[in-house]
């Protein structure tokens, strides 16, 4: 094989730069966002985040199964790296929503903790300072877990062979770590915005949605690699197409989790899970729903079915680009409808409290920043390993 299979590639600067300058404007706008509406912006903050840290956590967990299964399908394996090594850079993001709970969640008011009984109940785990305990153990984990795969990959890059099972056992005990980690973290950080909610599924839901975020961000981001040494030589259709039947299977996962939460709350009918699905069934957020339904799970469905698809990059590259918007319409979904449009939360679990559906402008300015500076880091961390793992 060639040896620039095994080199680093230097000529993704203009990716990075691209990313960088409009992730700076980006974050201008959102800036200028916080000075004229801190409640909005810190909603929109998290709405965005939650989108590129599940990318970077499923591309964790994806090289975790990679590396107990093999296949060929490691040929993306430095893609699944460079996303998951972007998560300190994510930590530090995480800044503006620690600054805005007291906006973002009820449970962080002693006054209305006081007044509410379920609240009350519910303030051992809730809690600010139980809250950023736990936020600290999220984050030192996944960086460290991210940093010592990448350590022993590069070892094993280097020829040394005998790091194999060490990778398998710590991607096996990896996995059950991420796997408890996003569901806790799920709870704190979009179950919370409605305490008076909860459900046993929501763990499921954002291991399946993560999972999905990632496959369709390596999809979009393979296809720009055909056009760089070894990857133009080297991918082949059936390469994509492997990658086209993951997200088939977790797009299909992904409406499994959601009909089965909503069949359950439906059959039990009872009053402190209802209000969760009545605001989002009403006052507008039901055409929201219904292009969930419609085009996260129906016609990616439908299109992912076809062979010729999945085996097409140019195409399989399209369905996947609108995965990603899906996915940041799926996270708007879980968030807003708990705010009113003026930005305060809601948080009485009543169904008389219904929250209007709107969309504000710092709803897409904060996507555009964190993700401009998010792929900066990403193309960054590409660029230090050969593309392909030796």
């Amino acid at each position: 094989m060639d040896t620039t299979a095994f080199t680093a590639p230097q000529d993704l600067d203009g990716h990075r730069s691209k990313a960088l300058i409009v992730g700076l404007v980006g974050l201008a706008a959102c800036g200028l966002g916080f000075v004229l509406n801190r409640d909005q912006f810190f909603r929109s903050w998290l709405i965005a985040y939650l989108l590129f840290l599940g990318i970077a956590l499923g591309s964790l967990a994806l090289v975790m199964i990679q590396h107990l299964t093999g296949g060929t399908w490691g040929v993306f394996r430095r893609v699944f790296e460079a996303s998951s090594r972007t998560l300190p850079l994510l930590a530090v993001l995480f800044i503006p929503v620690v600054v805005g709970m007291s906006s973002l969640y009820p449970w962080a008011h002693p006054d209305l903790v006081q007044a509410d009984e379920i609240l009350s109940h519910r303030a051992p785990y809730l809690n600010t300072g139980f809250w950023l305990a736990r936020a600290v153990i999220y984050f030192v984990g996944w960086v460290t877990l991210s940093a010592v795969l990448s350590k022993l990959s590069r070892t094993q890059d280097s020829g040394d062979l005998s790091v194999n099972m060490t990778l398998q056992r710590v991607s096996g005990a990896g996995l059950v770590f991420y796997a408890i980690t996003i569901t806790f973290a799920g709870v704190d950080w979009i179950m919370a915005l409605n305490p008076h909610w909860y459900s046993t599924l929501f763990g499921f839901l954002m291991m399946g949605g993560q999972g999905l975020s990632a496959l369709a961000f390596t999809v979009i981001i393979s296809r720009a690699l055909l056009g760089y040494e070894p990857m133009n030589g080297l991918l082949k259709p059936s390469h994509f197409a492997d990658l086209g039947k993951l997200m088939f299977a977790f797009v299909m996962l992904w409406a499994y989790f959601n009909f089965s939460q909503y069949l359950l709350v439906y059959s039990a009918n009872l009053v402190e899970e209802v209000p969760y699905f009545i605001t989002r069934i009403s006052n507008g957020w039901q055409s929201l729903a219904i292009f969930l339904f419609l085009f996260q799970f129906a016609v990616p469905f439908s299109l992912l079915l076809s062979r010729d698809l999945k085996r097409s990059s140019n195409r399989l590259v399209l369905v996947a680009a609108w995965i990603i918007f899906m996915r940041f319409v799926d996270m708007f979904m879980l968030v807003s409808p708990e705010f009113s449009p003026q930005g305060a939360n809601l948080h009485i679990g009543s169904a008389e409290h219904v929250s209007a559906f709107f969309i504000h402008w710092m709803d897409l300015a904060a996507p555009i920043g964190i993700g401009g500076v998010w792929l900066w880091m990403f193309w960054s961390q590409l660029r230090q390993r050969p593309l392909l793992p030796i």
